[in-house]
C-alpha cells in the first residue's frame, strides 16, 4: 500500500502527523479513529525526540524506513505507539496520542476496565495502545501491509484545516512549547494537556511521552 505520507521527507513530521488525524488504526478487534498526534523529529533538531542524539537499540526502528511500529515503555509501566517516518535514514516519528473507538468496543472496554466512560477508552498514548491490545513484541512491524498488528486506515474524508488545532507537545521538557501536537476541535477524547514533570526517584527517560 502506498500513502503520500509513507513518501514524505522526515522534515515534513509535523505535517505526516496532522495527516494522520482521522486515520484508522485497526488492531487486534478494536479500531480506533485518530483525534489526536505528536510529531517528534530526529535529525538533531528536536531534543525532545529519542533519536535526538543518534542511532540505539532502543530507537532503531525510527531510523526508517516508514511506515512501522516505534513502541517503547515508559517509566516502566505504559507502552507508547509511534509511526516512523521519513527515508531510511532520516529518524522521525509521530506519536499516536489518543483517538475514539469506533469498532470493537466491547473488546476495548475488556482491555481497558478502568474506562468509566467510552470516550475515556483510547484518550491517551497508554490507553489507546492497551486498547488496542498492542504487545512490545510488535515493534518494527509494518502499519500499512497488513503484516503487523496494527494496520493504519485512511479515513473516508480527511479532516479539514478548520477543525485541526495545533499545540505544545505534552510531557517533554525539551522543545515543549513547538507546536507538534495535532487534535481535532472539540473532541471528547483529546488528552489533557500538561506539561512534563520529572517524576521523583525514577529515571525520566524523556520525550516522545
Amino acid at each position: 500500500m502506498t500513502y503520500a505520507w509513507l513518501d514524505a521527507p522526515a522534515t515534513a513530521v509535523a505535517d505526516t502527523a496532522r495527516q494522520l488525524l482521522g486515520w484508522l488504526a485497526v488492531a487486534n478487534g478494536v479500531t480506533i479513529r485518530l483525534t489526536e498526534t505528536e510529531a517528534y523529529a530526529g535529525l538533531g533538531g528536536d531534543p525532545a525526540s529519542h533519536a535526538h542524539r543518534g542511532r540505539t537499540p532502543r530507537n532503531a526502528v525510527m531510523f526508517g524506513p516508514a511506515g512501522h511500529l516505534y513502541l517503547y515503555r515508559i517509566y516502566g509501566l505504559h507502552t507508547c505507539a509511534n509511526v516512523t517516518c521519513g527515508p531510511a535514514g532520516e529518524p522521525a516519528a509521530v506519536l499516536l496520542r489518543a483517538g475514539q473507538v469506533v469498532g470493537g468496543a466491547d473488546v476495548a472496554r475488556s482491555r481497558r476496565p478502568a474506562a468509566k466512560r467510552d470516550i475515556d477508552l483510547a484518550s491517551g498514548p497508554a490507553r489507546l495502545v492497551e486498547a488496542l491490545g498492542l504487545p512490545l513484541t510488535a515493534y518494527g512491524t509494518s502499519v500499512v501491509d497488513g503484516t503487523g498488528p496494527l494496520t493504519l486506515h485512511p479515513p473516508t474524508e480527511p479532516v479539514p484545516d478548520e477543525r485541526v488545532v495545533a499545540g505544545p507537545r505534552v510531557g517533554v521538557t525539551a522543545a515543549h512549547d513547538l507546536a507538534w501536537r495535532f487534535s481535532i476541535a472539540g473532541d471528547p477524547t483529546v488528552s489533557a494537556y500538561r506539561r512534563h514533570v520529572p517524576r521523583s526517584g525514577r529515571k525520566d527517560l524523556g520525550g516522545m511521552s
